[in-house]
């Protein structure tokens, strides 16, 4: 697909902002599965082998705007450091004089992970003024938080409208051209696999899916939205309801 990729920017001695995918599960402030982490590693070994500082910037979970320390991003820091062989310095604002000072500060072959992007409500609500602060903290804005891409958030859309270069990270990359090859000229059976917990942010994708797949398998959380308006019962599980007692997609 034609996208500006990471590999067409020059990147000596520029700070990129990167978008990355760090929703990892954590227990007792520790990190359980660093599969997001690995994947983001080429990206930001990239940048610094082109001379590039990053600065990476991420979500995890859903504090509801609030400062949550048990959603900090800081034992993500920790996990990231051991797999890069640069040092990782976390930064315990993603805006504001903090999150300023410490980039206008960072070493050259240093890595900056700010604080989570949802201990701020304009985060998810696309907010144009809290989109314009991260200008001031990069030269150049990458994503590659594939998972997080197809929301219209202030970290994901906003503001790219306040960066003269923005491209796409090499795992996104990588996942646009499978997909591209995967829906253009894929083997048959044709089988797709979606889970999560929500269905209004899957929906459009849904409806494109069922026009090219044999079979759509709908699995995770939200295969109780689709149970419960099945008419099926569902235990404990949780389904958010809309007027009249209806099942609302969530």
């Amino acid at each position: 697909m034609a996208k500006l990729s990471i590999r067409d920017v020059d990147l000596a001695g520029r700070q990129v902002l990167v978008r990355v995918d760090f929703n990892v599960p954590l227990y007792d402030g520790v990190v359980q599965d660093d599969t997001r982490l690995r994947a983001s590693l080429p990206t930001i070994q990239h940048i610094l082998d082109h001379g590039g500082r990053p600065i990476l910037i991420s979500h995890l979970g859903r504090p509801g705007g609030e400062s949550v320390p048990e959603l900090s991003l800081e034992p993500v820091a920790d996990a990231l450091d051991t797999l890069l062989d640069h040092k990782v310095r976390f930064v315990r604002e993603c805006v504001g004089d903090v999150a300023t000072a410490a980039a206008k500060g960072q070493a050259e072959g240093e890595v900056l992970l700010l604080e989570n992007l949802r201990f701020h409500s304009e985060e998810e609500e696309n907010s144009p003024a809290f989109a314009m602060k991260f200008s001031a903290l990069g030269d150049v804005f990458v994503n590659d938080a594939f998972g997080a891409a197809h929301r219209a958030h202030a970290s994901t859309e906003g503001l790219t409208h306040y960066f003269a270069t923005c491209a796409a990270g090499l795992l996104i990359q990588k996942e646009l051209d499978y997909l591209g090859r995967a829906l253009s000229d894929p083997d048959k059976p044709f089988v797709a696999v979606m889970g999560g917990a929500k269905v209004s942010g899957k929906i459009d994708v849904i409806t494109q899916l069922l026009t090219k797949v044999d079979t759509l398998l709908i699995g995770g959380g939200m295969a109780y939205t689709f149970f419960k308006a099945m008419g099926h019962e569902i235990g404990r599980s949780q389904v958010a309801r809309g007027l009249r007692g209806r099942p609302r997609v969530i």
